[in-house]
């Protein structure tokens, strides 16, 4: 589908849904929502989720020992 006739999808749906205030409000909260998952970058799938996780399984780990803080840490790394 073309971005045209997604918007004209849209504008067909949205004509039903104006008529019934409750549907609308529905829509428009629905609508909130995905402008602020489009805005939030920091927000991915569950697929990308599990991938993120198995690459940095990948990487290298490092354990704090014992009475050791995170400066220690690093420093040591």
């Amino acid at each position: 589908m073309t971005n045209i006739q997604l918007n004209a999808e849209m504008l067909r749906n949205m004509s039903i849904i104006a008529e019934d205030e409750n549907l609308l409000r529905r829509a428009v909260k629905y609508l909130r929502k995905l402008v602020a998952e489009k805005e939030d970058a920091t927000l991915f799938t569950k697929e990308e989720f599990f991938q993120r996780i198995d690459e940095a399984k990948k990487g290298p780990s490092y354990e704090l020992k014992e009475g050791e803080t995170i400066e220690d840490l690093i420093n040591r790394i």
